[in-house]
């Protein structure tokens, strides 16, 4: 059913979807496509979505507990269960910071850094059928409309950059 807002529809409230989505629908909708290709790619590798971000956040380096807390907005207790969990299966150690006994970094260790490149291998792949569908000038048109919405959004974070993971 169509619903009109003053004399307009939006394809937000048309079922039959012929129309194209407007941009919030659309950043929705690829969000939940991104997420899908992201937690398929992390199920293959036989890690939680949230231990695939802890892994492709510390393939930038090691990061404080402090730090790693705040990047994916949850309490040092939350994370520490994280990181406890991802030590268990010898993807990530604490190292002691130099000249602050109480203070450690996360950091990936070898299995972890292979577990790492894989994951973002298979992920990339997965990213990239998203798109392979798009005409080449279409892609070229996309990509720069991504980056100058991730510019504006002021995007860095803890995701690394220039990384898909």
């Amino acid at each position: 059913m169509e619903a009109s807002t003053q004399g307009r529809t939006t394809a937000l409230e048309t079922s039959a979807g012929s129309q194209m989505p407007d941009a919030a629908q659309g950043l929705v909708q690829l969000a939940g496509l991104v997420q899908a290709a992201f937690a398929r790619a992390a199920d293959q590798h036989h890690l939680t979505p949230v231990q695939a971000r802890l892994l492709c956040v510390l393939a930038e380096g090691p990061r404080g507990m402090a730090d790693l807390a705040r990047g994916f907005g949850v309490e040092k207790a939350a994370l520490t269960g994280l990181v406890d969990r991802a030590e268990r299966r010898g993807l990530v150690e604490r190292v002691r910071v130099a000249g602050d006994r109480r203070a450690v970094r996360v950091a990936l260790t070898d299995a972890g850094h292979l577990s790492a490149a894989a994951f973002h291998a298979e992920v990339t792949r997965g990213l990239h059928a998203l798109v392979a569908p798009l005409p080449p000038e279409e892609r070229v048109t996309f990509e720069a409309a991504l980056a100058a919405i991730a510019h504006a959004a002021g995007s860095s974070g803890l995701w690394g950059l220039g990384r898909a993971c």
